[in-house]
């Protein structure tokens, strides 16, 4: 007897791929925020030129790893996961500018101690990179600069960088962070160019730049820095935009550093204590995606 033949592969075929892509681009997978934060700088650089150096940067990576791996040891007796640590390493090589391989290896140094030592009932405060770029800022302005390179003309850069990180930060339930301080980084745009008489376009045009890609996406988003409730994740949002808006009318370059240096941690320390005072049973949920930066 001669069977007919079936239709089934194709679509258990298509099956098989839609359920290895929704499993890629899941909160679950933690390789996703840094195949990303590597788009970025492949982008950036290819396009503009954004890096000091790859070597550079390497210093900066190696450097964050190697610290994350010995204070894991020290502190925790076990093995880290170093997504965390290639992220805040590769930011710190993508942000600031240096001839110098110091600023790059100690700014990394910084930004992954700063997680073990500054912590309050179990918890860090700060974002890594950026408490590591703040403090930089503070004791060593002189021998680096950060990244202030803006996209310009060129939007197709940009529009596939926006497009990768919005669909991520949606996948693992940090978009909404990323939306309203975007639509309030542009409103206060606005209300900025009335005070400063400069135009529109001039006061938005940073949140082009590649430095802010890397700040939107994986600092202010970043799951260990910040607070637990949706509302409040909105909230601080606007407030690290207000705050950076307030900066940058006094003219500071380094505005959305400082805001979330400042922001940041004060809400983090909040929302901790309140917690502590009204503990909430424990839900099971699955881990989320490592974005800290």
């Amino acid at each position: 007897m001669i069977r007919e033949a079936t239709v089934d592969s194709p679509p258990r075929s298509e099956s098989a791929v839609l359920a290895a892509l929704s499993k890629f681009f899941s909160p679950q997978n933690r390789y996703l925020p840094p195949l990303f934060i590597t788009t970025i700088l492949l982008v950036g650089h290819i396009s503009f030129g954004v890096l000091e150096s790859f070597s550079l940067t390497l210093v900066a990576i190696f450097t964050a790893i190697a610290f994350e791996l010995a204070l894991s040891w020290i502190v925790y007796k076990k093995m880290p996961i170093l997504a965390s640590a290639y992220i805040t390493g590769i930011s710190v090589g993508i942000l600031i500018r240096s001839p110098e391989w110091w600023p790059f290896a100690l700014t990394s140094a910084i930004a992954i101690t700063s997680k073990y030592v500054i912590r309050w009932k179990g918890q860090h405060l700060w974002n890594p990179s950026n408490f590591g770029i703040a403090v930089m800022l503070l004791i060593a302005r002189e021998y680096f600069a950060t990244l202030s390179i803006q996209w310009g003309n060129a939007v197709y850069p940009m529009l596939v960088v926006w497009v990768l990180g919005a669909f991520i930060t949606w996948r693992v339930k940090r978009f909404h962070i990323t939306a309203v301080y975007v639509l309030s980084f542009i409103a206060l745009s606005f209300v900025r160019s009335l005070f400063t008489g400069h135009g529109f376009l001039a006061e938005v045009a940073p949140i082009t730049g590649p430095m802010y890609q890397l700040f939107i996406f994986f600092m202010i988003t970043d799951p260990k820095t910040t607070v637990k409730s949706k509302k409040w994740q909105l909230i601080i949002a606007f407030l690290v935009a207000l705050a950076e808006a307030f900066l940058r009318l006094v003219e500071n370059v380094h505005a959305p550093y400082y805001a979330l240096t400042i922001v940041g941690p004060i809400s983090m320390a909040v929302d901790i204590w309140w917690r502590s005072k009204h503990p909430q049973p424990q839900a099971q949920k699955p881990a989320a995606a490592t974005t800290a930066a």
